[in-house]
C-alpha cells in the first residue's frame, strides 16, 4: 500500500511535469488502437520524428523566450527566409555546405538580436516588436523566391540533413542482420546515460539534504524511461535507424539543457522570468538575458530553416507558415508557464511530439483538416488551462 501512497504523491507533486509524457503515452496509445498499429509502425514512427524535427527546435528557442515573458511572432518566415537564404547559396552563389549552414546560422543569430533591440532598450512589447519581424521577413522570403517560387536544392550533403540516416556497420559486423545495429547501440548507451545521470542528480540531491524519490519509486522511474528509450530505438532500428535529424534535434536539446540547469546563465534565464524586478535589484543584466535569448531563438530559427529547406530539398514562398504557432503551442503543451520563470527544452520536445502525433495520427484516420485544427486548438487551450490551474493550486 504505501508503494501506491508514494507514487500518487509524486504524481501530485510533480503533475505539471509528468502530465505531458502521460498525455503522449495516450495519444500514441489511442491512434496506436484506431490505425491498427500503422502508427506506430518503425516507417510511421521515422517520419513521425523527422517531420517533428523542424518545430522541435523551434520549440526549444521559445520555451526560453515565454520563459522571460516574452513571445517571437518572426520565427516562422524568419526559418523560411533563412532556408532560401541557403539554397540561393547553395544553388545560386555556389558555396560550399560548410560555410553556408554557419553563415544561415550567423545571420539568424544577428536577426534575433536586432528583435530585441526594440524590446530589451525602449520596452517595446515583444508581440509587436516581432509582429513587425514577421511581416519584414515574410516580404524578404517573396523576394528571395520571386523568380521561380521554388528554388530546386541538388545538393546532396544539404538534402540528407533532413531525409537521411546515420550509417549502420557493415554486414559482417551485425548481430541482427534485419535490424539498424548502430541505432540499437546508441539506444543501449542512451540508457546507461540516463541511469547514471539519474544516480548523479540524486546523490547530489541527497548531499545537500533535498527530498528525493523513493527507491522503489526511483526504481520504477528508472525502468519505464529505460524501457522506452529501448523500444523507440527498436522500432526505429526496423526501418532504417535514427536520422541526422533526429541526432541534430537531440544535440540541441542537451545544449540548451545543459545550459538551463547547470550554468550561472540558465539560473539567470529562470531567476529574469521568476520575477524581472527582483531580478534586475539583485544584480543580473536583463537586457543582456533579452539579447542572448533572443539571438538564440534567431539562430534556432535559422536551423530550423535549414532542417525544412532539407527535407523539402527546396525553398519555397510558402515555407514558414505558422511555423511560430506551432512552435508556441508545442512549448506551451510542454509545461511551459504563460507567466514566466517555468519551462524546460525538454518538455518543449514532448509538447512537440504531442501536436506532431496528433496531426499524424488524424491524417491516417482520415479526419477532415477543419476537425484537425479544432482539435489541436483544443489540445492548446487545455494546456494552458492546466498551466494556470497548478499554478493556482500552489498558492
Amino acid at each position: 500500500m504505501s508503494f501506491f501512497n508514494n507514487f500518487s504523491k509524486v504524481l501530485r507533486q510533480n503533475v505539471r511535469e509528468y502530465g505531458m509524457y502521460i498525455a503522449l503515452f495516450v495519444i500514441m496509445a489511442i491512434f496506436a488502437f484506431t490505425t491498427e498499429g500503422i502508427f506506430v509502425s518503425s516507417r510511421n514512427l521515422s517520419n513521425l520524428l523527422n517531420q517533428t524535427g523542424y518545430i522541435a527546435v523551434l520549440a526549444v528557442g521559445m520555451t526560453l523566450v515565454i520563459v522571460i515573458r516574452h513571445i517571437d511572432l518572426s520565427v516562422g518566415f524568419l526559418a523560411g527566409f533563412l532556408g532560401a537564404v541557403a539554397a540561393i547559396a547553395l544553388v545560386t552563389w555556389g558555396w560550399p555546405i560548410y560555410i553556408v549552414i554557419p553563415f544561415v546560422l550567423l545571420l539568424g543569430a544577428i536577426a534575433g538580436w536586432v528583435t530585441s533591440l526594440p524590446v530589451a532598450r525602449l520596452q517595446v512589447p515583444s508581440f509587436v516588436a516581432s509582429l513587425a519581424g514577421m511581416l519584414i521577413y515574410r516580404g524578404a522570403l517573396l523576394l528571395a523566391t520571386n523568380k521561380t517560387g521554388t528554388i530546386i536544392i541538388p545538393d546532396a550533403a544539404f538534402n540528407a540533413i533532413g531525409n537521411g540516416y546515420i550509417p549502420d556497420l557493415p554486414e559482417s559486423l551485425r548481430l541482427l542482420p534485419d535490424l539498424h545495429n548502430v541505432t540499437l547501440l546508441l539506444g543501449l548507451v542512451g540508457v546507461a546515460l540516463f541511469i547514471w545521470s539519474e544516480f548523479n542528480t540524486r546523490r547530489q540531491k541527497q548531499a545537500y539534504k533535498f527530498e528525493v524519490l523513493t527507491p522503489d519509486i526511483f526504481a520504477l522511474k528508472l525502468l519505464f524511461i529505460s524501457a522506452i528509450i529501448i523500444g523507440v530505438t527498436w522500432v526505429l532500428a526496423g526501418y532504417n535507424g535514427i536520422s541526422w535529424t533526429v541526432v541534430i534535434v537531440l544535440f540541441v536539446v542537451a545544449i540548451y539543457h545543459f545550459i538551463t540547469t547547470q550554468t550561472v546563465l540558465g539560473r539567470h534565464i529562470y531567476a529574469m522570468g521568476g520575477n524581472p524586478e527582483a531580478a534586475e535589484l539583485s544584480g543580473i543584466n536583463t537586457r543582456n538575458i533579452t539579447y542572448v535569448v533572443f539571438a538564440s531563438m534567431g539562430m534556432l530559427s535559422a536551423l530550423s530553416g535549414i532542417l525544412f529547406s532539407s527535407r523539402l530539398q527546396s525553398a519555397t514562398t510558402t515555407a514558414g507558415t505558422l511555423f511560430e504557432l506551432d512552435a508556441i503551442a508545442a512549448a506551451y503543451v510542454g509545461g511551459v508557464s504563460a507567466a514566466g520563470g517555468v519551462g524546460k527544452v525538454i518538455g518543449s520536445i514532448i509538447g512537440a511530439l504531442v501536436m506532431t502525433s496528433l496531426t499524424s495520427g488524424m491524417n491516417l484516420m482520415n479526419i477532415d483538416i477543419s476537425m484537425q485544427y479544432i482539435v489541436r486548438g483544443a489540445v492548446l487551450v487545455a494546456a494552458v488551462v492546466f498551466d494556470v490551474t497548478t499554478r493556482s493550486s500552489r498558492k
